[in-house]
């Protein structure tokens, strides 16, 4: 369905019948709620999931370019849960979805009943050390096909372009670069729409630049902080800083993964996840 945001539409997939709402926001920019393929329906009992495809990606409807910032998407989600009529809502992010929903929670802290944080950071600083994993990714025969991949952000003009650069890079993103869930990941996406543009602009400007480090303290309902301890792109470091600096917040380690958390430890992070709201059902 398509929720009106104030100044544009954005779709939403709707999973689950548990009592609480549980805004869903997918990594990227420039992806969509397939990311998530099934992965996450099992918390379905507990939440009702609402799976937001973000502005002008996916099915939503476009968007001016300048209401393209983090900002911009927080304040989309208090939107989404005004035009729904929702009292009680939690959020859950993922990746560049976790920058947003971060950003949610500093800016509205104690609007959502609880926030969960999957594979985020705090500030651009902890992006830093992403060259130095391109240049040393080991196995060496896909370094060059994933280094080219971060390169071709900047410059991807359609669909077929980002799926494509999606393809080579995903090994980036796991533990275990010849994972075979990787290729179970790719096919749950056969029916992404990607937003070309949204992902040329996040990769010319920092990918939003998300900075709350400082506001963390600021945050005044539960957080659940999950990371990955071989993540290359949002590191432990970057989990331990945001659990320390919101009151509070609970962390959990996945020490099988990398930044594709909810697929490579799917169980225990379902079980992270449930334990989490059913305390805020």
């Amino acid at each position: 369905m398509l929720v009106d945001a104030g100044d544009t539409r954005l779709h939403l997939t709707e999973r689950g019948t548990g009592d609480l709402a549980l805004f869903v926001l997918h990594g990227g920019p420039g992806l969509d709620h397939t990311m998530f393929g099934s992965y996450l329906d099992p918390l379905g009992d507990v939440a009702r999931l609402l799976l937001v495809d973000e502005r002008a990606t996916g099915r939503s409807d476009p968007s001016p370019p300048q209401t393209w910032t983090i900002a911009r998407q927080a304040a989309d989600v208090e939107a989404l849960a005004a035009s729904l009529g929702l009292e009680r809502f939690a959020v859950l992010g993922h990746s560049f979805g976790a920058f947003i929903a971060l950003q949610h929670a500093v800016d509205f802290p104690g609007r959502p009943v609880a926030t969960i944080i999957s594979s985020g950071i705090p500030d651009m600083r902890f992006l830093a050390h992403v060259e130095h994993e391109l240049e040393t990714f080991e196995p060496l025969e896909l370094r060059e096909q994933v280094r080219s991949s971060w390169a071709r952000e900047a410059h991807a003009q359609t669909q077929a372009e980002v799926a494509a650069l999606l393809v080579d890079q995903m090994p980036f993103h796991f533990a275990d670069p010849r994972d075979p869930r990787i290729g179970e990941m790719l096919a749950a996406m056969g029916d992404a729409r990607y937003g070309p543009d949204v992902l040329r602009a996040a990769a010319a400007g920092d990918y939003g630049g998300i900075a709350v480090e400082d506001r963390l303290g600021e945050i005044t309902h539960p957080v659940l902080v999950l990371g990955g301890r071989h993540d290359r792109t949002c590191s432990v470091q970057a989990a331990q800083a945001i659990a320390d600096g919101v009151p509070g917040a609970q962390l959990v380690v996945l020490e099988r993964a990398g930044h594709m958390t909810f697929v490579e430890e799917n169980e225990r992070y379902l079980a992270a996840v449930r334990a989490f709201l059913t305390a805020r059902a």
